[in-house]
């Protein structure tokens, strides 16, 4: 009896002294977001040598599986996901400043962003503020905006005559050819300042596009870089001949610029002032005048072909995609297509022009509804560029430590059916009943977000406000021309990932000019 009593009382006693330790004990460190166990090294290269849009499936099981944000233990660093608008919220807008950092760059990734100089890629800091500064107020201004309206109508006519000529020569019109090269005439236009020629247009393309290809081609290079700098030479050599490639092409216009630039500014010091100097000033000019914070230096012709190249991509690949995917869906349910027709005929009312104006775009709500339901149904990227953390910080009581990638489910989010009823249906009119009597849909998400396609906080797209416009003018102006028809195979809306989210089956259609 005397055993049995001690025994208890002992135990009693550990456990009194261990709770009270624990008490006195600081409390357990926040744990990192859930997630399935880490991937062996042979799977890790397997997974991550897909595309965003091949494991995309995985991903949602993994959202219902382990909740709103999880991790994938696939790197050093953690790779976690975020699927939900609330949380995406609290990280991008409430802690705008915590999570507005990049990761370092991949080995591959350096080579055509000048080491992580540019804005896409650039470290949250001086850098990083004195690009974007630039180009939100050089480039992005409003009255900026307004000045290439010659060119936007130079590119609009450039598109009309290749379809009107496509659809004469053959039976149905690949549109997302001319769209992407439309686009590339306008982009070229604003960063250069030169309306180039075909053949000039065409080599710019060729190797904007072996750069976007290159992120999946050479994604091999990025594992154990010294490793495959030996065992994979002759691939790191093209890589390099694509960026020697891109050089020779856009470096020609720069130096061009540059004297053009010198010439205008002799000419003002000898009093020679010309009013035929254009009032344009594109994009390569501004870089020219640009100085690195840091460095206090000005920019080397090579970091000048990067942003550049970025600037052109940024608004080439996404917004010809956007289009396409807009235009198929007005192809694909008539009605929708018939319906903003009539809205631009009573603006128009007698005017017998064949351009819709600039400044009709503001009096037509269905077209700017028709515009927003492509990008949520459609984002031409399913996920933003990832994010990092500088410091541990706490997100929906999870860990994201120091170092950390980040990224967010954006398609996602604009499915998601607790905000948008039958969210796989293209429904233009959702956006036509604004709640609270605001006059325009919070596309930045500054008060809560409901989809992100342009992504959302302090490193969101900061030429949201340019894409939408080109969006509304070129889809207003293609309706009012030309009546669109699906081909005999109809409309596909399967997808497929190159760099941004496209049509697998390209969009074929006949067309025909209103009367």
């Amino acid at each position: 009896m005397e055993v049995w009593f001690i025994v208890l009382a002992s135990l009693c006693l550990c456990l009194t002294i261990r709770a009270f330790f624990n008490l006195l004990s600081p409390s357990r460190p926040t744990p990192l977001p859930p997630g399935p166990p880490r991937i062996p090294i042979i799977g890790r290269i397997l997974f991550l040598r897909k595309s965003f849009l091949e494991i995309e499936d995985s991903l949602r099981n993994l959202r219902s599986k382990y909740g709103p944000i999880f991790n994938l233990r696939l790197r050093s660093r953690p790779l976690i996901f975020v699927a939900d608008r609330f949380v995406a919220h609290q990280a991008l807008v409430q802690n705008g400043s915590v999570f507005s950092d990049r990761p370092a760059a991949l080995t591959t990734s350096k080579v055509f962003g000048s080491d992580q100089h540019n804005i896409n890629t650039a470290f949250y800091g001086p850098t990083w503020r004195v690009l974007r500064r630039n180009l939100t107020s050089e480039m992005l201004h409003p009255t900026r905006i307004k000045s290439f309206s010659g060119s936007r109508k130079w590119v609009l006519n450039v598109l009309f005559n290749r379809l009107k000529s496509d659809s004469e020569s053959s039976n149905s019109v690949k549109v997302i050819d001319h769209l992407q090269y439309a686009m590339f005439c306008l982009l070229v236009f604003m960063c250069f300042g030169e309306k180039l020629n075909e053949k000039q247009i065409k080599d710019i393309e060729h190797v904007q596009q072996s750069v976007l290809l290159s992120a999946i081609r050479f994604r091999v290079l990025n594992f154990w870089p010294r490793i495959t700098g030996i065992l994979f030479r002759n691939r790191w050599q093209e890589l390099f001949q694509i960026r020697k490639e891109q050089e020779s092409v856009l470096v020609p216009l720069i130096r061009a610029r540059k004297k053009a630039k010198e010439e205008k500014l002799n000419r003002a010091e000898e009093g020679q002032n010309n009013s035929s100097d254009q009032i344009i000033v594109p994009y390569v000019d501004t870089l020219l005048d640009l100085e690195w914070p840091e460095e206090k230096r000005k920019l080397e012709e090579s970091e000048i072909v990067s942003l550049s190249s970025e600037f052109i991509n940024a608004g080439t690949d996404t917004t010809a995609t956007a289009l396409q995917w807009i235009m198929a869906n007005l192809v694909k349910y008539t009605h929708i297509q018939e319906r903003l027709v009539e809205e631009i005929r009573g603006v128009m009312g007698d005017r017998k022009e064949r351009e819709v104006k600039e400044e009709d775009l503001k009096k037509l709500p269905y077209l700017k509804a028709v515009i927003l339901e492509g990008l949520r149904r459609h984002p031409p990227a399913h996920f933003v560029l990832p994010h990092a953390v500088k410091e541990d910080v706490v997100l929906n009581g999870f860990l994201i430590p120091k170092d950390g990638n980040i990224n967010f489910l954006v398609a996602e989010m604009g499915w998601d059916p607790k905000v948008w009823e039958n969210p796989m249906e293209f429904k233009p009119e959702r956006f036509l009943n604004i709640e609270n009597g605001d006059e325009v849909f919070d596309i930045i998400g500054s008060k809560e977000i409901k989809m992100m396609p342009f992504g959302a906080g302090r490193r969101m797209c900061p030429g949201y406000n340019l894409a939408m416009f080109h969006l509304e003018y070129f889809v207003a102006n293609l309706v009012w021309n030309f009546e669109w028809k699906a081909s005999n195979d109809g409309v596909d809306l399967s997808e497929m990932q190159v760099f941004t989210v496209m049509m697998k089956n390209p969009l074929q259609v006949h067309i025909s000019p209103r009367i």
